[in-house]
């Protein structure tokens, strides 16, 4: 029987281990991005080698092509000789085939040579000889190895691409490619997170300036300006998460941790949708730019290193959330009130309590002590928990405060009205803790809030009130 050649990236594994390494380095030390080139100086095969001996893969948690393992298995019991062969560091690919128990032999990059098109056609033919040796693999540069192989199995590949490997050898065996559907590039730029950004428009709506044409039509670029920054940040912080969200029971289904959207795509896709946003910041104005920018380094140090820190996490998501109101103002040129400022940090730092208490219970539920990627223990749960009641209950103190402020007489015709809102701020911070200490909650509490049905009736109850301080009571 035939041997039967395997390809690793992209064929026996749904991820390319390559990318993921640059990944894990950068993640480890954002230092080595600049270290990359100099490294790549020494040649490709040397490349992997820095890659390998600074990171280590764990095989049992990696995305492997559930369809072709399993063909696999079935071939080897009925007795054919099953090879590895990759382009990936031998310290990679030897303990992936340890672990699935299946690979007769392991040939691999060693840190000189670089295993892969004509380098591993012509190792594979001086191994096997020409047409000696079934080869499985998933992309263009496979073409010179099925030139020499005696039938093909193509996996994850259109037809089109099929048909052209069908003229280089017989196909042995197809295993399809799962179609992208919208629902995975609308979860990839995290589209449902873009409200957030109507933060943008509190300050203009605080300041009851709603209405001018001119200031509106500003912040609906900024609006998407914000929105294409933020799916940047989201789409590197689900690389840099990929182990992490492949642990996690709701984030393992993210395009990229399922590999329904390959790593080199986010690559690609993540800085061009940060030159759009600044694009768009431009026409905006220089000064709403420029907190873009800080935005954007801010999230950046967020998702490298910040949110494996303990309660600075939850301070940094607290000021994000507060820097899109402060660039909404920017770019509209309102004044910010010092009450505003106060209440939204309050407010915003609850809820990323909420979030990290969620997360806490989630993996203390998996008898986990520890959550992975967090700087956070099981053991930690009441202190979040009175930590985020403290800060949410501190934002209802300030808005309460707020009414003695000149302001409110000077926009409200029924400032007395206003204390209607007050209440309803009290009750629904304290319904939402109510909620995630029940386990109730959605990781997300935007998520959550969407969701809620009760959420959803406060918001509107909170909105009318504002509206009837504004115009006056009818009484």
């Amino acid at each position: 029987m035939i041997p039967l050649v395997v390809d690793l990236d992209g064929t026996l594994l749904r991820t390319d281990v390559f990318y993921e390494s640059i990944l894990m380095v950068v993640r480890q030390n954002p230092f080595n991005l600049f270290r990359l080139p100099c490294w790549l100086f020494k040649g490709k095969a040397a490349l992997k080698k820095q890659l390998a001996d600074r990171i280590s893969f764990d095989p049992s948690a990696l995305p492997y092509n559930d369809a072709l393992l399993s063909w696999l298995k079935e071939q080897k019991a009925a007795g054919r000789r099953l090879i590895l062969c990759t382009g990936a560091d031998s310290s990679i690919a030897r303990p992936i085939a340890a672990h699935l128990h299946l690979f007769d032999e392991v040939m691999a990059s060693d840190g000189i040579t670089n295993l892969s098109r004509a380098n591993k056609a012509n190792a594979l033919v001086s191994r096997f000889g020409e047409k000696g040796f079934d080869y499985a693999g998933n992309e263009s540069a496979d073409f010179p190895v099925w030139e020499k192989a005696h039938a093909a199995i193509v996996v994850r590949a259109s037809a089109r691409f099929i048909k052209k490997v069908a003229d280089c050898c017989p196909v042995e065996n197809v295993f399809s490619l799962e179609p992208l559907s919208v629902s995975v590039w609308v979860g990839t730029l995290r589209m449902h997170q873009y409200l957030k950004n109507a933060l943008l428009f509190v300050a203009l709506g605080a300041a009851h300036q709603l209405g001018d044409m001119n200031s509106e039509l500003l912040l609906i670029v900024a609006f998407f300006s914000f929105s294409f920054c933020a799916s940047s940040v989201y789409i590197m912080n689900d690389l840099l998460d990929i182990e992490s969200d492949r642990l996690h029971p709701r984030k393992a289904n993210r395009p990229f941790a399922s590999c329904r959207l390959p790593v080199s795509a986010g690559l690609m896709l993540a800085p061009l949708l940060v030159l759009v946003s600044i694009a768009l910041a431009l026409f905006v104005n220089v000064t709403f730019l420029w907190w873009l920018m800080v935005y954007f380094v801010l999230t950046s140090a967020y998702s490298l290193g910040l949110k494996r820190l303990a309660l600075i996490d939850c301070f940094v998501l607290a000021m994000l959330y507060t820097l899109r109101i402060v660039a909404g103002a920017a770019a509209v040129q309102v004044t910010m009130s010092f009450w505003l400022l106060a209440f939204s940090l309050f407010l915003f730092l609850s809820l990323s309590f909420v979030k990290r208490f969620a997360e806490i219970e989630n993996q203390k539920q998996q008898g986990r002590d520890k959550i992975h990627g967090r700087g956070y223990h099981a053991s930690d749960a009441s202190l979040i928990q009175t930590l985020g009641v403290t800060a949410g209950f501190s934002s209802v103190l300030v808005l309460a405060f707020y009414l003695n402020s000149d302001t409110v007489i000077a926009l409200y015709r029924s400032p007395q009205w206003v204390w209607g809102a007050v209440l309803v701020m009290l009750f629904w911070v304290s319904w939402v803790w109510m909620q995630a200490s029940r386990a109730k909650m959605h990781d997300d509490p935007l998520v959550f809030a969407l969701k809620d049905r009760t959420s959803l009736v406060a918001a509107l109850v909170f909105l009318a009130i504002l509206c009837v301080a504004t115009v006056g009571s009818p009484w």
